[in-house]
């Protein structure tokens, strides 16, 4: 009797959403792909799974499938007895962020072939990260109004909201001129809201960067989000993107991008930098000991090199854009109320309170316990 309870609650678990990746060689086509999902629908229910759809990208040579399965090896052993084409890389992932990025988590009903169902539909997505950055910390209603303004014009240039909060945007577009004209009238339609308001404690910081959703990472467009997200710490532009970007959007508009200062454009060794920066801060920040050298050892640049890029590129000294980098964790700490003031200055990287609450009040005009009053 246990038996059967055991195998009636095994039948009843919850299925999971995988999505993975196939590397291809350079002949294969949208057809054969094709024919691979239809295998995998033909013996699909031998490993309890459901192949819910694909996408297939010709120029990159990359196929995804996204499939309902008990285990990721489920999907693994489906495809290895459908065709032998075993993927490469395989995530789980939430369905309703998939159907967000990617606009569908099942096969199109209509197609260009009935029969096989080839799906023409790359997966590579242009993101953009919008955030508003808060050059102070008093309230002010265009956090609130901004964002009603801004939905319609993602939705003109069908730009899909993936993620938002009250000062974070994420948004996917499969057009690469539509993202970047989006983002010159966003930066527009901000500009204007600011003017009638008479603001200025508000700055508006976008990244765009293109990408798959699947790579060696656990989380879908993982490296494409962070790297969109860290543009936003370029200092000299509002509207910042990745050198893939311009070639992109230069491709599909005869050659030609936009000129005249409204848009600053990362080199390959400008991305490499920063990610290389934010990857070592964000692994060492909390540490009281990290000093300016250390940096330098890892980065692999004397201290006035290191200066000097840091300075161009997000004009700040490494000193000030550690001390900044510790003061936005201590007041995300602060919001969540999980600990007091003492204990989030020493886990912040701050050697004593009182330093901390001085560069706290200093970059915020309020000290830590104000902040927490008002708040």
């Amino acid at each position: 009797m246990g038996e059967v309870k055991k195998m009636e609650l095994k039948k009843t678990k919850p299925l999971s959403i995988f999505m993975d990746r196939h590397d291809v060689s350079d002949a294969v086509t949208a057809e054969n792909v094709a024919q691979l999902h239809q295998q995998d629908l033909k013996i699909q229910h031998k490993f309890g799974c459901n192949a819910l759809t694909y996408w297939f990208d010709d120029k990159r040579k990359t196929a995804f499938c996204l499939v309902e399965a008990p285990t990721a090896q489920a999907v693994i052993d489906m495809h290895n007895h459908a065709h032998g084409e075993v993927p490469h890389q395989i995530i789980e992932v939430d369905s309703n962020l998939v159907e967000s990025f990617l606009g569908r988590i099942e096969d199109p009903k209509k197609s260009q072939n009935t029969e096989l169902n080839i799906i023409n539909d790359p997966a590579f997505r242009t993101l953009m990260v919008m955030e508003i950055k808060k050059l102070s910390l008093t309230k002010d209603e265009l956090l609130q109004n901004i964002n009603k303004s801004f939905n319609k014009i993602f939705g003109n240039f069908n730009g899909t909201v993936v993620k938002k909060t009250y000062d974070y945007l994420l948004v996917s577009f499969q057009s690469v001129s539509k993202a970047v004209l989006c983002a010159l009238e966003i930066q527009s339609e901000f500009k204007t809201f600011a003017k009638d308001l008479d603001d200025h404690n508000f700055q508006l910081k976008i990244g765009l960067n293109s990408g798959v959703p699947v790579t060696k990472k656990t989380t879908l467009f993982e490296d494409t989000i962070k790297l969109a997200e860290r543009m936003c710490n370029i200092y000299n532009a509002e509207i910042v993107v990745s050198s893939e970007i311009k070639d992109l959007y230069k491709s599909e508009n005869m050659n030609v991008f936009i000129e005249g200062g409204q848009i600053f454009v990362l080199t390959k060794a400008d991305e490499k930098f920063l990610n290389n920066l934010m990857d070592y801060t964000e692994e060492k920040w909390k540490n009281t000991d990290l000093k300016v050298d250390d940096f330098c050892k890892h980065l692999g640049y004397s201290k006035s090199q290191l200066y000097r890029k840091m300075i161009s590129l997000i004009d700040k000294s490494p000193n000030t854009f550690l001390k900044e980098f510790r003061l936005n964790e201590a007041l995300k700490m602060l919001n969540k109320r999980t600990s007091n003031i003492s204990e989030i200055a020493y886990d912040t990287g701050f050697n004593s309170l009182s330093y901390f609450s001085k560069c706290f009040q200093k970059r915020y005009n309020l000290l830590p316990s104000n902040y927490l009053s008002v708040n």
